[in-house]
């Protein structure tokens, strides 16, 4: 069987389909990933400039915060250049290579996202449970230690996704039912067994996302029973704590959204394609208003720069 499996061709260039069934009405598709791009890359980038500029912010959980708006605010710079050029110009067609660069980059932003929540859950308990230590935990050595052993896992499990996926030979069809690399998406279209991509794509999801939501939950149910327990007044101790935790909800939300509506039949194939791509970009938009408008300091600033200039 090896002799006729070399003697197999695989696809090297790929067609995304997305929303190719609207015909002419495609390109209307734009207007709302339109608004959606230039409201993140405006609000990301004003959050950002916000927390480099002002040294009264130049603390961990604003930093967290900042680094949050900028891996929100590369989603779209990443994924909707490629889409605007798909809908409105019939420009749907990338290599295997460019493929699998766009699925590590998404893959890894997505990771990046639940770490820096994890970190800002951690950010809240020392500063709460464990006040006296917060800074010996929060400096950049003892920040590092936190950071380090996340992100060699985020690499390790998202690399193993995207090289499993390039050794999967594209022997059918070369049409992706989307309008950028998904993971299952690609594989899909492959010949023969890809059980082995099933099978890491879910240790992936479990290793990185359940594991990540299960250590967010278990620091904020100490941190709220520690506040309760002290007796002291919870209302500015916790009020950080719920804007994080509305942020992962509105995340959570949005992709349980999308992976319901991606896998319901009785939706048309544009409206699944339109829900499932529009979680990618929505919390990119949603997440610096949310931290503008509920964090006090956050919000006084970027008045002041805002009616500066």
């Amino acid at each position: 069987m090896e002799p006729l499996k070399e003697n197999i061709s695989s696809h090297e260039y790929f067609i995304f389909s997305g929303f190719s069934e609207l015909g002419a009405l495609k390109s209307f598709i734009s207007i709302p990933f339109l608004i959606l791009f230039f409201v993140s890359l405006f609000a990301n980038s004003l959050l950002i400039y916000v927390v480099i500029s002002q040294r009264s912010l130049h603390s961990p959980m604003y930093i967290l915060i900042a680094c949050m708006s900028f891996v929100d605010m590369c989603l779209p710079l990443i994924l909707i250049p490629n889409l605007l050029l798909n809908v409105l110009f019939n420009a749907s067609g990338i290599s295997l290579s460019g493929c699998l660069v766009q699925m590590f980059l998404i893959h890894m932003l997505g990771a990046c996202q639940s770490a820096l929540l994890v970190w800002m859950a951690l950010d809240r308990y020392f500063a709460i449970c464990r006040p006296l230590s917060y800074h010996d935990h929060m400096s950049l050595p003892g920040f590092l230690r936190f950071i380090i052993p996340v992100m060699i896992r985020d690499v390790i499990m998202v690399s193993a996704v995207v090289i499993l996926a390039g050794k999967v030979l594209y022997c059918f069809r070369n049409v992706i039912n989307h309008c950028f690399c998904e993971h299952m998406a690609l594989v899909e279209l492959g010949c023969g067994s890809t059980a082995i991509n099933s099978l890491v794509g879910l240790i992936t999801v479990f290793m990185v996302t359940i594991v990540d939501f299960l250590c967010i939950t278990a620091s904020y149910i100490i941190i709220f029973r520690s506040v309760l327990r002290s007796g002291k007044s919870s209302a500015k101790a916790l009020h950080t704590c719920f804007t994080h935790i509305i942020v992962m909800v509105i995340s959570l939300t949005f992709l349980l959204t999308a992976y319901l509506a991606y896998r319901m039949n009785s939706l048309p194939n544009a409206g699944r394609l339109f829900v499932s791509t529009m979680y990618m970009f929505l919390p990119s938009c949603i997440n610096p208003i949310i931290y503008g408008v509920r964090t006090t300091e956050i919000r006084q600033n970027v008045l002041k720069v805002l009616f500066t200039y």
